[in-house]
């Protein structure tokens, strides 16, 4: 039955994230690429990986997408105002991933909470940021610069001559 999900949910990644590609209006892309990573980060939590997913929401559905959101507002790429209001058929796909990721996570937290608390022999979160900093500390200051460097970038093109 898991891998029934797995693949239900590696489709609605898969096609979340081909509509966050092909969709023209910015914002709406966004939606779509945060329903992508909800859908990664259930797949996480399916693959007992607890804190990959933790993370997949936390960064990439929460930070990554606001700043996404920032940027598009500071440049004013969308016009919403300009837009006609969406129909019926423009809000289904968006509807049918979100629920078919929201009933797939609560089918799994339902069947068996205890498989996915704990993983015998597994890393945790102290092993890991000392894991993480003192062996790739150069590789995590580069993206903090690459970071950096994307704000900057944006600041600048978003001011006002």
């Amino acid at each position: 039955m898991e891998q029934t999900i797995f693949y239900i949910l590696a489709a609605l990644v898969f096609a979340a994230t081909l509509f966050a590609i092909t969709e023209r209006h910015a914002v709406h892309a966004i939606v779509y690429l945060a329903t992508s990573f909800f859908g990664l980060a259930v797949i996480f939590y399916l693959l007992a990986a607890p804190l990959a997913a933790v993370f997949e929401v936390i960064i990439y559905a929460g930070a990554i997408m606001v700043l996404f959101l920032f940027v598009i507002m500071m440049l004013d790429l969308g016009h919403p105002e300009k837009m006609k209001l969406p129909g019926g058929r423009d809000w289904w796909p968006a509807l049918i991933l979100g629920f078919a990721i929201f009933v797939s996570f609560a089918f799994l937290t339902s069947v068996s909470p205890a498989r996915n608390a704990a993983v015998p022999g597994g890393i945790g979160i102290r092993e890991l940021a000392v894991t993480m900093y003192r062996n790739y500390g150069v590789a995590v200051e580069i993206v903090s610069l690459q970071l950096l460097f994307a704000l900057v970038g944006a600041l600048y093109l978003g001011r006002r001559k």
